[in-house]
């Protein structure tokens, strides 16, 4: 492997595809400036897009010989309000306004909203947000068919626009049938991970899992207040989370935000879970070369809260400077990684693991590598486990992820510091020291005089049994010549 596609930081980097990033050049210039995770939006482009987005990262991945992850984004259910004559009107505030079953097209006094269940969760005093909230209303009275309410803030409402229930979970699946038929779509297609929207409750990720069988990993988007009342059973259930402050800042204040950022980073730090922060983190590079210093300000908090991944949604999707927009991501990062200050919160926010052998052995490799001049920590593994253990302590050595299965690698790369290669397969202890001692010296991690700490479960191919650790001679001529059994 190409020793100059080892990155030069720990946090990964998740880039947004879209009209702007739409073709094969793009897509590896993106990742050679720093792209880990690519995410496929399915709330905008057709089965055969996303198709060809998958295939030409697939071939990227081939050609360079890196695993390269690929993120499905489901659009979830969208509440949306009918049409009005004319196509919009004014809502002043202090005026009435009623929402109702009606198609008939509304005017300033009403309007269609097709969403039998929201009257339904609705209570008086309840609030209703249009367009992300910048017209807001409360409910007066409500029934079956029928929700009266008080415009609070006005605007210019117009046709199909969004509306969001903040203070109240809705009885409403976060699955729809497009995201059944989309989430079935990107499981045969092949992708590593699965974001969940809309998710309000732990039932809605098991409710997904059924469908994904195994296929993908889970990640939910805590986008709603109900998810963030009910984190700590989503996050139990859920293999990753993404925090979506952008669709959070419309349905809390948004002071609230950042707090609750680095509540939900910490809580999936301390499970040993991948967190990833998201939504308009350069977004005024969507339209101009560089961005703002509050926005370099935001996404270094990110990276210090010990976040693994900060993404870029529409800068890299939609923007004029895709390219650019990851490149400066990853400048940041390097940057930021540099300050001591840095090193001092991610280890002050270290907490306990389990008390087992898996998590023993992690945490001794941890140890032997930062108080001994170990180059890297080499985890062996089938299933991901070991690989998840050891990136969950946050070394300061360098994490490398060996594995036979491809499928596994690709998963893993989402993960806090993994740098994964995929390998031959062992049976013996010993091969695994030599594929680790080779994999850290072709990556550029390491030279043949330096030594590695390598960790596996042995037998191999049993999930969950860490259990083993030496330290290794990166010279497999050392290794053969009988330092390792």
């Amino acid at each position: 492997m190409d020793e100059t596609l080892r990155r030069q930081r720990r946090v990964k980097i998740a880039a947004t595809l879209g009209p702007a990033s739409d073709n094969r050049k793009i897509i590896k210039d993106l990742f050679l400036a720093g792209a880990d995770v690519f995410r496929l939006n399915l709330s905008h482009g057709t089965h055969s897009d996303i198709k060809r987005r998958f295939d030409i990262i697939r071939d990227i991945e081939a050609e360079l010989d890196r695993p390269i992850c690929i993120m499905a984004d489901l659009q979830g259910p969208k509440l949306r309000c009918g049409h009005f004559k004319g196509g919009s009107t004014i809502l002043a505030e202090g005026d009435d306004f009623c929402f109702d079953l009606d198609n008939t097209p509304g005017d300033s006094s009403r309007v269609c909203l097709p969403h039998i269940e929201i009257f339904e969760a609705l209570d008086v005093g309840s609030k209703l947000l249009i367009d992300d909230g910048k017209i807001r209303l409360k409910v007066l009275s409500c029934e079956a068919n029928q929700a009266k309410l008080r415009v609070l803030v006005g605007g210019v409402i117009s046709d199909n626009k969004g509306v969001n229930v903040p203070d109240v979970v809705l009885p409403v699946a976060a699955l729809s049938e497009k995201d059944r038929t989309d989430l079935e779509f990107v499981c045969r297609l092949g992708v590593d991970w699965l974001a969940l929207s809309f998710v309000q409750r732990a039932k809605d990720i098991e409710e997904a899992r059924k469908l994904v069988k195994g296929r993908a990993e889970i990640l939910s988007k805590i986008e709603k207040p109900a998810a963030v009342e009910a984190f700590d059973s989503i996050l139990e259930v859920s293999d990753g989370i993404m925090v979506a402050r952008g669709d959070l800042g419309v349905e809390l204040p948004v002071e609230a935000v950042p707090p609750i950022q680095k509540r939900l980073v910490s809580a999936c730090r301390a499970k040993g879970k991948p967190v990833i922060v998201a939504t308009q983190m350069m977004e005024s590079m969507i339209n101009a070369p560089v961005p703002t210093r509050a926005e370099v300000s935001d996404v270094a908090q990110a990276i210090y809260e010990g976040a693994d991944v900060v993404m870029l949604s529409a800068e890299s999707a939609a923007g004029l400077y895709p390219v650019e927009a990851v490149s400066t991501m990853n400048n940041v990062a390097v940057e930021v990684e540099k300050d001591p200050i840095h090193r001092q919160v991610l280890e002050s926010a270290r907490t306990p693991g389990k008390r087992g052998v898996s998590d023993a052995i992690t945490v001794a490799a941890r140890e032997i590598a930062e108080t001994t001049n170990v180059k890297a920590i080499c985890c062996f593994t089938h299933s991901g486990t070991t690989a998840l253990l050891a990136c969950r302590e946050r070394p300061r050595v360098p994490i490398i992820a060996l594995t036979p299965k491809i499928g596994i690698a690709r998963r893993l790369t989402l993960n806090w510091g993994l740098h994964c290669v995929v390998t031959e397969e062992v049976e013996r202890f010993k091969m695994a020291v030599v594929s680790a001692a080779r994999a850290a010296r072709e990556n550029g991690f390491a030279s043949n005089k330096d030594k590695i700490v390598v960790i596996a479960g042995v037998p191999f191919n049993v999930p969950g049994s860490t259990n083993i650790l030496r330290v290794a001679p990166v010279n497999e001529k050392s290794i053969f010549d009988g330092e390792i059994d």
